[in-house]
């Protein structure tokens, strides 16, 4: 075939379908869009006309997307300007599952917002009948399967996260109609799940994960205001300004200059990290210490939990049977060391993620639905021959800290904007980072395992059956803590010099993947195996 001679400079003429493309319609959406209608065609034996394969694909092209563009003005978004700021409390969290930005941060957002509604004045208390809670965007698609109206129920009636019984949402998803009061000033409110409003799940908003909550006087709104829950368990505000926080001791925005300051000045990630950690928060080392204890303790409870659980059966219509308790006691029986060692930490990584699957307390490392993974290595490293004691696992939690806040700070941690990429992803790489820190690892042999784990997830669709975060999310686990492993191995015995991608490479991809990615298979169970799996 003779390609169009381009001797002189100048670009061959648009093709038809080119010249049709409206000015409004992203070109390369068009473009795949019409190709794809052009095989259908031809599979098919359908006739279309150059005229109408045009307007189908300006169609679908134009149809609105979810999570394809995040307002300018939200924090998270303003935060990846300058150096990293977030600190470890805000970072790693204990709070219900099964998702930190369908659950934890809802419960959050409504707990805040129960708070404001506190501090006003009594005669504008006297004027109140009820209050509403409106979800958009993906809290409104998956929303039934991530308990978010329990959660935020749970919210306003004076609950948080880390301290609420899970058993009391259990009781919520039991008792649908049971109502639940709230006194503000001389008033009584009986709030139920009613109250709890799934809104438009396609749209154009601010964040995919956006929920408006509301003090009502009749149909006027007394207080309202408008949140995001941009995942990990972070919450932010229309009008968001974010706390005062200390300068950064070693100021990095980037994995280049984080191992720069280590380098320098003969520092692991880990103490980098720390350093930082006392400035920025102004707490102390004995402090941030006892906060690292409570996580570790916390991340050896969920998989002792999750292993106590026999034969059970997870909540929702997919009546999935639990299995980390038997892939823990059928691995004892392999005969060769290294088969048991991997189905070993399989059915730990199983065992908390079926845990976050209940609705029961995880932690968000970074999210609820990547919550089996880092846990899965602590408990196997700790519970073992190994005896992995506190001091290096305060370290190995640090130097994983610093890649979550990368991947935070430059990408995202939500589903919902980025794919499953984004939680099991960067959960495996912060995992790679803790194995090695552990181990005492250079910062470059800890970057370079970080690195693998996450190029290794690139593109990983979030597609949760039916809404739950149970298929393929809690197998998802085993593999994302497999996969951290066998990234520290080929790390620590490559040649760390001629690791070919780095890490901030590998993560301005996350960021683009998630970007290119089509709604549908971000947190909206609406492509992949959500709507590929028959539930009969």
């Amino acid at each position: 075939m003779k390609l169009p001679s381009t001797n002189s400079g100048e670009l061959p003429p648009a093709s038809p379908a080119e010249a049709a493309i409206p000015s409004h319609i992203d070109r390369r959406s068009f473009l795949m869009r019409n190709a794809v209608i052009g095989a259908a065609a031809v599979m098919t034996g359908r006739a279309w006309t150059p005229e109408a394969r045009a307007a189908q694909a300006t169609k679908e092209a134009g149809k609105p997307k979810l999570g394809t563009t995040l307002s300018p003005n939200l924090e998270v978004v303003k935060k990846s300007k300058g150096p990293v700021m977030t600190v470890l409390d805000e970072f790693y969290k204990v709070g219900p599952g099964p998702s930190s930005s369908h659950t934890i941060g809802p419960m959050r957002i409504t707990y805040d917002f129960y708070q404001r509604c506190t501090k006003l004045p009594a005669e504008q208390l006297a004027k109140a009948t009820g209050l509403k809670v409106h979800l958009y965007g993906s809290l409104s698609a998956t929303g039934k399967g991530h308990g978010t109206e329990r959660a935020s129920l749970a919210g306003l009636i004076g609950k948080e996260p880390a301290t609420v019984d899970p058993l009391f949402l259990d009781e919520m998803k039991e008792k649908p109609n049971q109502t639940y009061p709230l006194k503000l000033g001389d008033k009584t409110f009986n709030l139920s799940l009613a109250d709890i409003i799934y809104d438009s799940p396609k749209g154009e908003f601010p964040h995919p994960n956006t929920m408006t909550c509301k003090l009502m006087a009749g149909d006027k709104a007394l207080l309202e205001q408008e949140y995001y829950s941009p995942g990990g368990g972070f919450y932010e505000w229309k009008g968001y300004t974010p706390p005062k926080k200390g300068a950064p001791k070693y100021p990095y925005a980037t994995m280049k200059e984080l191992r720069q300051h280590a380098e320098k000045n003969n520092l692991s990630i880990a103490q980098v990290v720390m350093a930082n950690e006392l400035s920025v928060s102004g707490k102390t080392e004995e402090q941030i210490n006892a906060f690292l204890d409570k996580i570790t303790a916390a991340m050896l409870a969920t998989v002792k939990a999750g292993l106590a659980m026999k034969d059970d059966v997870l909540p929702g219509p997919i009546k999935l049977h639990t299995k980390a308790a038997t892939v823990f006691e059928r691995a004892q029986d392999d005969k060769y060391e290294s088969d048991r060692a991997i189905a070993l930490v399989s059915a730990f990584a199983l065992a908390a993620s079926e845990e976050n699957a209940r609705g029961h307390l995880v932690i968000t490392a970074p999210t609820g639905g990547s919550a089996g993974v880092m846990p899965a290595i602590v408990y196997a490293l700790t519970e073992s021959k190994r005896k992995l004691s506190k001091e290096k696992a305060r370290e190995g939690l640090l130097a994983g800290a610093a890649i979550g806040y990368l991947c935070k700070h430059n990408a995202t941690l939500s589903g919902a904007e980025g794919g499953c990429q984004s939680e099991i992803g960067v959960a495996s790489a912060m995992t790679a980072a803790f194995i090695a820190q552990v181990h005492d690892s250079s910062p470059q042999v800890t970057e370079n395992a970080a690195e693998s784990a996450l190029e290794h997830h690139l593109g990983m669709t979030c597609d949760p059956v039916a809404g739950y975060v149970q298929v393929p999310c809690i197998e998802r686990c085993a593999f994302g803590a497999v996969k951290a492993w066998i990234a520290f191995m080929v790390a620590t015995n490559e040649i760390a010099s001629r690791h070919r991608v780095d890490l901030d490479t590998t993560i301005k991809t996350l960021e683009q993947t998630g970007k290119d990615m089509g709604a549908k298979y971000k947190e909206t169970s609406e492509g992949g195996l959500a709507a590929n799996l028959v539930l009969c």
